[in-house]
């Protein structure tokens, strides 16, 4: 690969955007090259959650405007082909990718880079990261499917800020308005991250599985569509863990008593 770099740390895999000389900015190599890493990574049975991030201390600017776009005017089929990679990756891959997903975010996320992390299951930015969705300051909308994903993540009124002024914002704010789930010091960024991936690690993998699936699907479908779905995705789950699968959880609750609602779970940077 020439533009993702893989670290595998144990069951983690860390995946890091790697055009550190243009601060991560998407081209349609970067957008090939992702797709593929996700088919290993989700067919790797030793890798257990993926964690993505860039080098050089951004996590992206958005899309690459001259080979997105300038270099590719003219070529409808290379267009078609860069625009199918880039949303596929992105949002169809990521927001159902069988395993848990973190977005680490330091440096500038910027435009286009909104979409990755919004598909991502979790997002822990650095307080001193610089969020923006510019495009409105030089006469453009946000590309591909941010207005879209944004709209999903923040609400209404929110939404319309960050897409109508196109002003910056830091990881604090980023954490209130719930873009991410937390910011922590620039320092701390990848010992948080890494616990929050240890912890969705000792989930059960299929439960995790069915449960994301479930949470992202029946946000947008009427009730009874909902109820429906949710029932087949219970049965989908005790074919895929296997029969004895429900026995088991109900039995480590009620018999073994080995779990409590209470028992310590994910926390806070600061402990709470």
């Amino acid at each position: 690969m020439e533009t993702v770099e893989i670290e595998r740390d144990g069951r983690i895999a860390w995946v890091f955007l790697n055009r550190p000389e243009k601060r991560n900015a998407m081209n349609p190599k970067l957008h090939f090259e992702m797709n593929l890493v996700l088919d290993e990574l989700e067919a790797d049975t030793s890798v257990g959650c993926v964690v993505l991030s860039g080098r050089g201390g951004a996590f992206s600017a958005g899309q690459d405007l001259k080979e997105f776009f300038r270099d590719l005017s003219g070529d409808l089929v290379a267009q078609k082909k860069a625009q199918r990679a880039a949303n596929d990756w992105r949002w169809h891959r990521l927001e159902v990718f069988d395993k848990p997903t973190i977005a680490m975010i330091e440096g500038v996320c910027i435009g286009g880079a909104f979409t990755q992390m919004i598909a991502c299951d979790f997002a822990i930015a650095a307080e001193d990261a610089t969020f923006s969705l510019s495009e409105i300051n030089w006469g453009q909308i946000p590309g591909g499917l941010v207005t879209r994903v944004l709209t999903e993540a923040l609400g209404y009124r929110d939404a319309l800020d960050l897409c109508l002024t196109g002003r910056k914002f830091d990881g604090t704010e980023a954490a209130r308005l719930r873009l991410v789930n937390e910011a922590v010091p620039v320092g701390d960024l990848r010992a948080r991250t890494q616990a929050l991936a240890e912890l969705l690690l000792s989930k059960d993998p299929e439960a995790y599985r069915a449960t994301k699936h479930a949470v992202r699907y029946v946000r947008g479908i009427p009730m009874r569509e909902a109820e429906d779905y949710l029932a087949a995705k219970i049965g989908e789950l005790r074919m895929r863990a296997g029969v004895g699968a429900q026995e088991s959880a109900i039995s480590k609750f009620v018999d073994d008593k080995s779990y409590r609602p209470t028992d310590s779970s994910y926390t806070s940077v600061k402990g709470e």
